[in-house]
């Protein structure tokens, strides 16, 4: 089953799928312009799910949100539930303080698998029933209550992946919402800022500050969340693109070819044309 709607007035989509034996993304093919957040729920058994070449463990009643970028395929789609909706339908930064932080599920910069109890499946299940119901009713609300749904299913995920990851809220909240927004604004400015200090301005919050919050959430750094994302893009081009390096240079913000491809070896031990002649599946 695949249930769809276009808001003719913004172009946006919103997708209901559930059972599709073929459910799955090749971001840098197929599907380059359709630019999904998903929320994929594991109906099924234990299986696994592929994102950008790597494997992970995907358990029965779990919630899986993906980023609109990601590549990913399922070993079982049709045990998959999944809703996907772009920007044009439903903005998450637009209506972050209005859902809490809905950007936590997509924001946080690793991926979040948050396992459902008893009451959240039972939500989940009402929920699911409600989508379906509405979006076999065409009519003139029909849109309203389609975002007013989404909304409701993106709060009801936040909650329950919050209390997973931030228990501690009421202290953490302020830290953990600098965390996330960090992660956004890399996600949407990794193709041209690569400084930490850019970052830290556009958030009002010195490097140093941004690097105490990060030591709370991550054992990464600012700076190599940024070079590992700009890396990820770089090996998802060579791999899924016939680009040549000197292109993929300049998308990625860089002046010099060379200088990209000495950051490229510096961190992957190989070259950007040694790692597209490996055929190497992109890894996070």
């Amino acid at each position: 089953m695949k249930l769809t709607i276009t808001d003719k007035k913004t172009g946006g989509d919103l997708l209901l799928i559930s059972g599709e034996k073929d459910f799955d993304r090749l971001f840098y093919s197929r599907d380059k312009e359709k630019k999904y957040f998903t929320i994929a729920w594991n109906k099924g058994p234990l299986q696994v799910v592929n994102i950008d070449g790597i494997a992970y463990d995907f358990m029965p009643d779990t919630i899986l949100p993906l980023m609109f970028n990601q590549s990913f395929n399922f070993e079982r789609p049709d045990d998959i539930i999944a809703w996907q909706f772009n920007r044009e339908f439903y903005c998450i930064v637009d209506h972050d303080a209005e859902v809490s932080c809905a950007g936590f599920l997509f924001g946080m910069g690793d991926i979040l698998f948050i396992s459902l109890d008893g009451p959240y499946q039972n939500k989940l299940k009402l929920l699911l029933e409600i989508f379906t119901q509405e979006l076999n009713t065409p009519d003139h609300i029909q849109n309203d209550m389609l975002v007013m749904l989404l909304k409701r299913l993106i709060i009801i995920v936040t909650q329950l992946a919050r209390s997973k990851y931030a228990p501690d809220e009421k202290l953490q909240d302020q830290r953990l919402d600098i965390f996330r927004k960090f992660n956004l604004l890399v996600e949407m400015k990794f193709h041209e800022e690569h400084s930490v200090n850019y970052y830290a301005g556009m958030l009002n919050k010195s490097p140093k500050t941004l690097s105490n919050i990060f030591s709370l959430y991550n054992d990464k750094t600012p700076l190599q969340v940024i070079q590992l994302r700009i890396l990820l893009e770089a090996k998802r081009l060579l791999h899924y693109t016939p680009k040549s390096v000197k292109q993929v240079t300049y998308e990625l913000g860089f002046d010099d070819p060379a200088y990209f491809c000495n950051f490229f070896k510096r961190h992957t031990a190989m070259s950007p044309n040694e790692f597209r002649n490996n055929k190497v599946v992109p890894a996070a």
